[in-house]
């Protein structure tokens, strides 16, 4: 088998929700009872982070930006980016010393609460829940902040 090659620490956070502020989140396959927004890295260096958006998005819920369903105008770049400590527990994934990432944010705005299909070595459950209910089971800082900003962020958009 070959070795992953060491993750970029440069990563997408997707809020996905409906005009009434249903927040999607899902839980972990490699922690029970760790709920959470779309997220991931990089493929590569060069990539856009729309583009790293766009792919975690169709790779972890099924999503598929860019559809007649899901156009690419609903996908909001918020230019907004955190740094954060990376979970000792997921170090490993990264080259060796690199113990900080830089989280990009993004929301996507869906018609209704959709069926997904999720990544089964990924995430094992699904749930649309009203947006603060959501940031609540969040187990990230970043996430909770991020969906708790999104009326706030909807409102700057429909300007």
């Amino acid at each position: 088998m070959l070795n992953k090659p060491p993750k970029i620490p440069e990563s997408v956070l997707v809020v996905i929700h409906t005009p009434e502020l249903d927040v999607l989140i899902i839980e972990r396959a490699d922690h029970k009872g760790f709920w959470q927004s779309v997220t991931g890295s990089k493929d590569r260096i060069d990539e856009p982070f729309s583009e790293t958006a766009a792919r975690e998005v169709a790779e972890e819920t099924g999503i598929v930006i860019g559809s007649e369903l899901v156009p690419e105008r609903c996908l909001l770049d918020w230019h907004h980016e955190i740094q954060y400590d990376i979970y000792p527990q997921w170090r490993h994934r990264y080259a060796e010393g690199v113990t900080r990432n830089t989280e990009h944010q993004f929301s996507l705005l869906v018609p209704h609460c959709l069926e997904v299909t999720l990544a089964p070595r990924e995430h094992t459950s699904h749930l649309w829940l009203p947006f603060r209910e959501a940031a609540n089971r969040c187990f990230s800082w970043s996430n909770r902040e991020a969906i708790l900003q999104l009326p706030e962020r909807r409102a700057e958009h429909n300007r």
